[in-house]
Order: structure tokens, then sequence, then C-alpha cells
């Protein structure tokens, strides 16, 4: 690189010298003029909790009463025409059809199929029998401390 010499001053390459000043000290002019930052701004973010928990969700289910008959609305409702006489045996090999089913199901009844569990789902029959088993939202040991233990077993949960 060739040195180059402005107003008296040494200067490699491009480095400039305006009215006397090099470009730093132009540059820092400006950051000079930038004012600082309030801090109570700061303050007032760490007040608020960042992350809110959503509550847990209970997954207790019971079917209801009337499963089969909603079931059969549903998939006349869904299939149209195409259903069979015995809408037990529809087929959901069709995807947009099986998904609009299932999603119904799950907004109306409060209880989805799991993904683990799509897969099992080919037929209503098989949806039925899903949503026909009680789901209970309990643990093991509250399950083992309902029952009838013998007078040697005790279960304590502050350990």
């Amino acid at each position: 690189m060739a040195a180059v010499s402005v107003l008296g001053v040494p200067r490699r390459g491009l480095a400039w010298v305006v009215a006397g000043a090099p470009r730093r000290e132009l540059w820092s002019r400006v950051r000079e003029e930038k004012k600082p930052v309030v801090t109570e701004t700061l303050e007032e973010v760490k007040k608020e909790p960042i992350l809110v928990c959503p509550p847990l969700r209970s997954r207790t289910y019971i079917p209801p009463k009337d499963l089969q008959s909603h079931l059969e609305s549903c998939v006349k409702e869904i299939f149209g025409s195409s259903a069979p006489s015995n809408w037990q045996d529809v087929s959901l090999e069709d995807g947009h059809l099986k998904f609009s089913f299932l999603s119904r199901l799950a907004d109306d009844l409060g209880h989805a199929v799991p993904n683990s569990r799509l897969h099992d789902m080919c037929r209503v029959r098989d949806v039925l029998d899903f949503y026909n088993v009680p789901v209970q939202d309990r643990c093991k040991f509250d399950e083992l401390i309902a029952s009838n233990l013998p007078p040697n077993v005790k279960i304590t949960w502050g350990y």
C-alpha cells in the first residue's frame, strides 16, 4: 500500500483527514450525540414475568352415553351419501376425510386421538372402540393410596 500524506500527516490506504480531523473522530462525534439508554425501562421489564406456564390440562375422559349416535351423525355428515348402511365399517383410508372426522370428534368430545394411535384408526369401528375407553388422570401412587393396602404397607409422599 502506498503511504498518503495529507496536511503533513502520513496515512496509509484510504484513511482520509477531513478538515483536519481523522475519520475516527468524525464517527465518534455521532456516537457521543446518542442518548444513553434509560435503566428505568429495564427495571420495569424485569418486574413483569417473562414466561407464564399454562395450567396443567386434565386428561380425564368419560365417554358420553350417546357416543354411538354422535359418531353415526358425524359419519353421515362428513362422509355424506358415500357412507354404507353399516356406518361402523366406513374406511378411513382417505387422509382428508380421516382428518376431518377425527378433528371434529376431538372438538366435540374434548379428547383427541394421540399421534401414536392414528395409524390404528382404519375404520370407524376402531374410532368407536377408542372413544369407548374412559381415561383417568391419576398417577399410580394415587391409585395405590385409594386401594385397600395391607396394614404393613404405608405410602408417604414427603421424604
